[in-house]
């Protein structure tokens, strides 16, 4: 799934990374824990988190991802956005619970990591 088309199904506000939103992701993660996504996640693969300080970014970066959505609403600073822009990070943020923004990308057919 295109990063646009996650866009459009979230209805999210692009904080940075217009010049990614073509880049394709093959699955989603949710989670506030960091470690979880350094053991579980690499590569194509969208975030989803109510996290918004520079740790998330950092992750994103050793995970080797281009998509990070913020949810609940939460919009972090204006530092958060230019290390993002800064490291090609899309920055993502949408209205919906982790738990409802997690269901509508499932249904629009995006898979969740396979934890084995």
């Amino acid at each position: 799934m295109k990063i646009c088309e996650v866009k459009e199904i979230l209805n999210a506000e692009v904080l940075c990374g217009d010049n990614v939103l073509e880049n394709e992701v093959s699955s989603a993660f949710g989670s506030d824990l960091m470690s979880d996504v350094l053991a579980f996640v690499k590569g194509e693969t969208l975030l989803l988190t109510g996290l918004i300080n520079q740790q998330v970014i950092r992750t994103a970066e050793m995970a080797e991802l281009s998509v990070i959505v913020f949810v609940r609403g939460k919009k972090p600073g204006e530092d958060i956005v230019e290390l993002a822009a800064e490291k090609n990070i899309a920055l993502l943020l949408t209205k919906d619970t982790m738990y409802t923004a997690s269901g509508k990308l499932y249904v629009s057919g995006l898979e969740g990591v396979s934890i084995e």
